[in-house]
């Protein structure tokens, strides 16, 4: 019964994220003056689904790094390698580091790391015999494709649903939030590069 309980508290808490906080002319974090209360609700539905989105995405990518026993970074260089493949670009291990934001020697560890479980080959750069080229295996490519991929690729479906109209707004309200909340917005945050 206590789980129970509990579970149905989470819920409440979790649909409540973005109304806590958000009536009409009560904000301390935003301007809400001049927002109706009917905006109000409707913006509070927004920020939860877009929560919900981020949380299936964080479900989704533990999953997927469990089931292919990989972290979060070499995940995100794996998918990076698949990609340039795809596009037919050769990769370099600056490549990735700039990519994931990483010093040259994590580079090095996560690349020699990842060539140790079979994901990753390394060959000398065919223009430049001091640089070497990065390629995604193909055992590693048709694991990441068969799940990972499939699963992330469904979000299409989700778009294609949607009218041009719609696409365009959607795409708009992102593209508007992502540089509503970026770091260049905030002073207290630094630029320095992660160590991971």
């Amino acid at each position: 019964m206590e789980n129970r309980d509990s579970a149905e508290t989470a819920d409440r808490i979790s649909e409540n994220l973005y109304r806590v906080g958000m009536k009409a002319g009560s904000s301390d974090l935003v301007d809400v003056s001049d927002v109706p209360e009917a905006a109000m609700e409707e913006i509070a539905q927004l920020m939860n689904a877009l929560a919900r989105l981020r949380e299936a995405e964080t479900l989704l990518s533990e999953a997927s790094r469990k089931y292919m026993k990989l972290s979060e970074q070499d995940m995100r260089a794996l998918h990076y390698l698949i990609v340039a493949k795809r596009q037919g670009e050769i990769v370099t291990p600056g490549m990735i580091a700039a990519h994931l934001r990483i010093s040259a020697a994590s580079t090095t560890k996560l690349l020699n790391r990842l060539e140790r479980d079979n994901h990753i080959t390394r060959r000398l750069h065919p223009r430049d015999r001091r640089a070497f080229v990065i390629e995604v295996t193909p055992e590693t490519e048709a694991s990441a494709k068969q799940t990972v991929g499939r699963q992330q690729a469904r979000r299409f479906y989700a778009a294609a649903r949607l009218t041009s109209e719609e696409r365009a707004a959607v795409t708009r309200f992102l593209t508007d939030m992502a540089e509503e909340i970026s770091l260049t917005r905030a002073d207290w945050a630094g630029t320095t590069v992660s160590e991971g």
